[in-house]
């Protein structure tokens, strides 16, 4: 069996190790001869974005097709290459999955958002997800082909957590009293796309993240506990929003559910809270 994925980044590459030991081969795009050697450490084939020829013949030999670069303001880069590429050889993969974010829902006030819920997307990155989606969904409709999409949560692992940014301190507990987000360990990530590629479903929607929305402080002291740093200081909400990344972060209040995930596809996170997902993390690194 062979996986193609078209923007081979941090959830990828886990995606990757958990079906290569199902003897999986997995090729992804580079974008620079220098990617190349990091993708071959991986045993992953590196497939150069600008290369007709060699994107064809991997697309064509795919039983699985991932989708993980994000859209910019033209729309997803991987439907402009891949959709003429699938024209062309007449591919027919089994399953392709399309990455996408729960910004597309936009501010909720705490409340729950399900895959039926209203779009609302207040951001244009989050404008961009959702036409992304839409565009995706047609594709598969209109080519027969079966897409999925999936939602996923603020994504946290190995290398890319709040202990990390506790130990540089740049963690910061921000003055937002009722403020959630919902978040998903990588691996779990990983596991409900693999889930999806035992169960494909065309025009499945799909939220993937943890059981337990919550404050970002509440993470962070948490990650202090658990390395026996000092609880980094609260700052005012206004500090905070001074840079842009914030501002997006803080616009959006919601709770996510992964009901469907867990209903469709039999998925259940392993890290079902950020406490088991930090905790593993740590015994990883000892």
């Amino acid at each position: 069996m062979r996986l193609f994925v078209f923007g081979f980044g941090y959830a990828a590459r886990v995606l990757a190790v958990r079906l290569q030991a199902q003897d999986w081969r997995i090729s992804g795009t580079i974008r620079s001869p220098r990617e190349r050697e990091g993708l071959e450490a991986l045993g992953v084939t590196p497939v150069p974005v600008g290369n007709r020829r060699e994107m064809e013949r991997a697309l064509g030999e795919a039983d699985g097709v991932l989708v993980s670069a994000p859209p910019d303001d033209q729309g997803c880069p991987g439907l402009r290459r891949l959709v003429p590429a699938l024209a062309r050889t007449h591919a027919f993969p089994d399953w392709i999955g399309y990455i996408s974010t729960t910004s597309v829902y936009g501010d909720r006030r705490g409340g729950w958002v399900t895959e039926t819920s209203r779009l609302a997307a207040q951001s244009p990155e989050g404008a961009r997800r959702v036409g992304a989606e839409r565009d995706w969904l047609e594709v598969g409709r209109g080519m027969g082909l079966t897409v999925g999409v999936f939602r996923l949560a603020g994504i946290y692992g190995p290398g890319r957590s709040t202990l990390d940014r506790v130990r540089q301190g740049a963690a910061r507990r921000v003055a937002a009293p009722g403020q959630v987000f919902s978040r998903i360990h990588v691996d779990d990530l990983a596991a409900g796309l693999e889930a999806s590629i035992a169960r494909p479903r065309a025009g499945g929607i799909y939220n993937l993240c943890d059981d337990l929305p919550c404050s970002n402080n509440e993470v962070i002291a948490y990650a202090a506990e658990l390395l026996g740093a000092p609880l980094p200081p609260e700052i005012p909400l206004a500090a905070a929003l001074q840079s842009p990344s914030a501002q997006r972060f803080y616009s959006e209040n919601k709770r996510v559910s992964n009901a469907r995930a867990k209903a469709e596809l039999g998925w259940r996170p392993a890290y079902p809270t950020y406490r088991q997902g930090l905790r593993a993390i740590l015994r990883a690194e000892s």
